[in-house]
């Protein structure tokens, strides 16, 4: 029979002569042509199965078979084979199971696979974003060891919100980085915000490349914290910067995000550090429905985001006397979260010169979690009368660190506790069973659950 089909094989069953000393099968031997699909020889290893083709059949030796049964093989104690029964039993399973991960880890380095509950350290880890109110909104903070994005209109507060986080970092002691592309950092604003500017690195880039090899760098020495990039739009590829303005370039930032992410996720992930990117709005041209906004940079880091946030200027703050702006409002939308319920918002004001008002933030978000009790225009925490009227108690808390400190702690402990306990990811479907076991006076009211919904 012509063995010119790739479903037949021949099993060659050799006689009592026809295997000399050193294993080598001789050519006295009886070729018998087998379907693979119907019997299962394959699997029983009692035998050397070759693929035939027109014209002759490849021998293979002894050595070549062990070989091929040694690279085949998990268990690195090939002695230790399972036979059938007991691989379908759930020992057997089991004891293949942890073969393979032993040999795994022996390949690639420990730890590279393993049961989650006994490795430990599931949850992920935050740190605080400098903004109350965005930290209930977050769950607790930034995450450590993933990639945000910050992205908005013009003067919406993203460097802002960016230089805070920063700060927050340092007061824990940590390392942190800042790549201006934008070669428009301000280290006096910065400092009012709460930043050591004396101990901040900062990079200077003069291509997008070098911006990105070097946050890459220093997120694989692993003393780095948090490393913010300001902005996306400005990481200019060598190519861009190289040719002549007005020349055609396609898709050079986009490819330039997409290979330094694929990197920079990983290294982020095993260091712990926090990589922000900035980004800017464009919009899209002849856009008729829908939203004609859109990300610069490409899709990439869209994806390799953990976490997506969405600023907004909704409006001025006036001076006492009503003559001049003191500051915006800010409002925050969780656009992607993988490690919180997305979509939520939060509110806060940012003055001008001095950053987020953090005593505002404060307040509203100890009363939406209950902290602190309003009726009617009086504000209460615990046994202590704050004040009658917003303005006032923000003056009552700048006035008294030690309650405001105070309340700080008790809102975080809040916030834990809801995460912990009733975690959005696989608890509860709706905001007020959240809080189900707050009483009466704690209870929050249908509209402060909506918002923050």
């Amino acid at each position: 029979m012509a063995a010119t089909s790739l479903h037949w094989s021949c099993c060659f069953f050799p006689s009592e002569d026809a295997v000399e000393g050193n294993g080598r099968v001789q050519s006295g031997m009886l070729a018998v042509p087998i379907n693979l699909r119907m019997a299962g020889l394959a699997q029983q290893g009692s035998c050397s199965i070759r693929r035939c083709k027109t014209g002759g059949v490849r021998k293979l030796s002894g050595s070549a078979l062990q070989a091929r049964a040694k690279k085949r093989s998990y268990d690195p104690n090939p002695e230790d084979d399972l036979s059938d029964d007991q691989l379908h039993s759930s020992d057997g399973r089991q004891k293949a199971l942890e073969a393979a991960m032993h040999d795994i880890n022996g390949s690639f380095g420990k730890g590279s696979v393993a049961v989650l509950g006994r490795a430990g350290g599931a949850l992920v880890e935050t740190f605080p974003s400098g903004c109350l109110t965005l930290d209930l909104a977050l769950g607790g903070g930034y995450p450590k060891g993933r990639i945000v994005e910050i992205y908005g209109p013009e003067s919406s507060g993203k460097t802002t919100l960016a230089l805070h986080a920063i700060a927050e970092i340092q007061k824990q002691g940590g390392n942190a980085m800042l790549v201006d592309a934008e070669h428009c950092f301000d280290p006096y604003y910065s400092k009012n915000l709460g930043v050591d500017v004396e101990n901040l690195i900062v990079c200077q880039p003069d291509s997008g490349e070098m911006a990105l090899e070097t946050a890459d760098r220093m997120c694989r020495s692993g003393a780095v914290d948090i490393i913010v990039i300001d902005s996306v739009s400005a990481l200019t590829p060598r190519a861009e910067i190289e040719g002549e303005i007005g020349m055609q370039q396609m898709g050079l930032q986009a490819r330039l995000m997409s290979q330094a992410l694929r990197k920079m996720s990983t290294n982020a992930a095993r260091a712990g550090c926090t990589i922000i990117f900035l980004n800017q709005i464009r919009y899209k041209v002849a856009v008729m429905y829908g939203n004609p906004e859109v990300t610069s940079g490409g899709l990439a880091l869209k994806f390799f985001a953990s976490l997506r946030i969405d600023i907004r200027n909704i409006g001025k703050i006036k001076s006492p006397t009503g003559d001049d702006d003191v500051g915006i409002k800010s409002r925050v939308r969780v656009q992607k979260s993988k490690v919180s319920r997305p979509y939520k918002q939060a509110e806060f004001d940012i003055i001008f010169g001095e950053g987020i008002c953090r005593l505002g933030c404060m307040l509203d978000s100890s009363e939406a979690v209950g902290v602190v009790v309003r009726k009617g225009a009086w504000y209460s925490f615990g046994e202590t009368r704050l004040g009658q009227g917003r303005d006032k108690v923000v003056q009552f808390l700048r006035d008294y660190p030690a309650v405001c400190a105070d309340i700080e702690k008790a809102v975080r402990e809040r916030i834990a506790e809801i995460m912990t306990t009733k975690r959005d990811y696989g608890g509860p479907n709706n905001t007020a069973e959240v809080y189900a076991g707050l009483n009466e006076e704690e209870m929050l009211s249908e509209e402060s659950l909506g918002e923050l919904d």
